[in-house]
């Protein structure tokens, strides 16, 4: 470990509780050093670069740190060559940081050459080919939360992945909400890990070893959504169809996950209303109520305020995700994992590979703090697979900006082509690529939700209703 006192004040009392801090985003040499970040007082000048402190050094130097919750671990002093020994000063005032580039790399500040530039949270600083920093709002420390402390920068045991202050505030959620008995409601947006949050719980829950029944409510088909969620009896509707338990049945003793659950018809949630109060439910055909011991973990993009409000007052417990825009300083991290996971799925890859795993470009890591994300880590798993699949070089560069949210077609609005969504998960498709797929199959249903993939004509309806579109078939 490196003296802090090079790095902050050295009693706490001194340190700001908030204020602009930059984030290691992508580090040529050192990619371990990703997440970390350098905390500045107010008034006070510093420099960074590489290796510790000298004598001829014009300001007190700092480096790097890992703020974990209830503690600050000193990352200790660069040790790229390709960081000059003195690379920039760095002076704080309120909330804006002054800094002056004095090293060999060209810096850019949002994509601008500068020499020395006012920086705010937001912004994005480039070495050129050296360092890419990004200045975030910050505390000086986390609270002790009382959690186990996975390594730095890897997914957590649920495979959280972050080390940002939403990444800790959704493991404090979680640690609450998981050992509790009522039901609960999670909220975020696609692609934000609901069901990563979902899974969590139940591992977290008394109802650990029990089963965790997993199904995205959008697919339940309109007309069956009773028979899907309580099952029905030996020959009903019809002799022959043998009993099904239903959702409810099969997750006695554990969990039901019901994903995209605000896409349920309010008359289908009034029909939870009592197997959420006392468990009773009937299944189809039968005259006896049966009782299921069951927890349900309800997942939706949507404000909590579209359920029915009587369901809405029976979920008690809430656990709100924030989306990659909310939590940029975790985008590096994420991607590494996600590229991890894929070579790790994908033997044949690898080999085509040569055995060798790429690395994120400069303009990668730049590119996915600037993009703004509508599906969030879907999204970012895509860009991933698209470098790889258009990639010659051992190095991933960007996609196509027309990946995961369409092009700007110079008027201000958005062309998105709807064959980048076929195959994707439904609550993905965007209004634009639905409409685009309408258009082009002349409002034919039976043809756009097989051309995108979707497993029934259910799903497309309620893709339709849910983004208000009128259907129309001209001659």
């Amino acid at each position: 470990m490196q003296d802090q006192t090079h790095t902050l004040d050295s009693h706490p009392t001194s340190r700001p509780r908030r204020g602009p801090a930059l984030v290691v985003a992508w580090l040529r040499e050192e990619p371990g050093r990703v997440g970390e970040r350098m905390l500045f007082t107010d008034g006070r000048t510093v420099v960074f670069g590489r290796g510790g402190a000298r004598p001829d050094d014009p300001h007190p130097r700092t480096w790097p740190l890992r703020l974990r919750p209830g503690r600050v671990e000193d990352g200790g002093p660069f040790e790229s060559r390709t960081i000059s020994r003195v690379q920039a000063s760095v002076r704080r005032s309120g909330q804006v940081l002054h800094v002056e580039n004095l090293g060999r790399a060209t810096m850019y500040v949002d994509g601008r050459e500068a020499a020395q530039a006012e920086v705010r949270p937001g912004s994005i600083l480039l070495f050129d080919g050296r360092l890419v920093l990004l200045c975030v709002d910050s505390p000086s420390e986390l609270p002790d939360l009382g959690l186990k402390l996975h390594p730095f920068g890897e997914p957590d045991e649920h495979g959280i992945v972050g080390e940002s202050e939403a990444a800790w505030e959704l493991r404090r959620q979680l640690a609450f909400v998981g050992p509790r008995q009522p039901h609960v409601l999670v909220v975020g947006p696609s692609g934000a890990g609901k069901e990563l949050a979902a899974r969590a719980i139940h591992r977290l829950s008394p109802r650990a070893e029990g089963p965790l029944v997993d199904r995205n409510a959008a697919t339940l088909p309109e007309g069956l959504v009773d028979a899907e969620l309580f099952g029905h009896a030996r020959n009903y509707p019809n002799h022959g169809m043998p009993e099904r338990r239903g959702l409810i049945g099969e997750a006695e003793g554990g969990t039901l996950f019901l994903d995209e659950f605000a896409e349920l018809p309010h008359a289908s949630q009034a029909h939870l209303l009592r197997v959420l109060d006392d468990g009773r439910y009937q299944r189809l055909g039968e005259s006896r109520p049966r009782t299921a011991d069951l927890r349900l973990v309800a997942a939706t993009n949507r404000a909590p305020e579209s359920l029915k409000h009587d369901l809405r007052a029976r979920l008690r417990l809430t656990v709100e995700l924030a989306g990659l825009d909310q939590r940029r300083e975790d985008i590096a991290l994420l991607q590494r994992h996600l590229l991890a996971r894929i070579l790790a799925n994908d033997v044949g890859l690898v080999a085509q590979l040569g055995g060798e795993v790429p690395a994120f470009s400069a303009e990668f890591a730049v590119a996915a703090l600037r993009h703004p994300w509508t599906t969030h880590a879907r999204e970012l798993e895509a860009w991933i697979w698209q470098a790889l699949s258009t990639g010659t070089a051992p190095t991933l560069e960007p996609p196509l900006p027309t990946l995961g949210g369409g092009t700007d077609d110079g008027e201000g609005t958005a062309s998105v082509g709807w064959e980048a969504w076929v195959g994707r998960d439904p609550a993905d498709i965007p209004k634009e690529a639905l409409a685009s797929c309408l258009a082009a199959h002349n409002g034919n249903q039976q043809e756009v939700w097989r051309a995108l993939g979707l497993s029934s004509r259910y799903v497309l309806r309620r893709l339709i209703k849910k983004h208000g579109l009128a259907v129309t078939r001209q001659a």
